[in-house]
């Protein structure tokens, strides 16, 4: 597994447009797009910084993002790193005996492909894996 870079980074939110704001005004950050994830029961908004998105994410409906948010309050939520093979890199972490939350991966915004290793063998922090589409 050759981990590219760190692709995105979630952070929890309550209010989407008060923590837009709050990012563009604080951080200086241009906001990229914002998008509904249905299938997630999120709502989210994405800044570039660097070669790393920052996404804020809303959760609008019950799935793991509303109870995490519920448990934990706003903040944290995940790192995603890039890989070049998605397949290879969880065949990895499976060897390594660190299982992903979920069978298959799943695919997000821009055609991302992410799969989530289990939180409690990596130092209880959600971590992502995540393959880009090349063109």
């Amino acid at each position: 597994m050759n981990i590219r870079r760190v692709h995105h980074i979630n952070f929890l939110v309550r209010d989407l447009e008060a923590a837009v704001s709050s990012y563009e005004q604080t951080l200086g950050l241009r906001l990229d797009r914002m998008d509904e994830l249905p299938d997630r029961g999120v709502r989210t908004a994405r800044f570039r910084a660097g070669e790393t998105w920052i996404v804020l994410v809303q959760p609008v409906a019950d799935g793991e993002p509303m109870r995490t948010l519920e448990r934990n309050g706003e903040g944290f939520f995940l790192i995603s790193y890039e890989v070049d093979v998605l397949e290879a890199a969880v065949d990895r972490a499976r060897q390594a005996g660190v299982p992903t939350t979920s069978g298959q991966p799943r695919t997000g915004v821009d055609g991302w492909r992410v799969i989530d290793l289990e939180p409690g063998r990596m130092g209880g922090a959600l971590v992502q894996l995540c393959e880009v589409p090349r063109p």
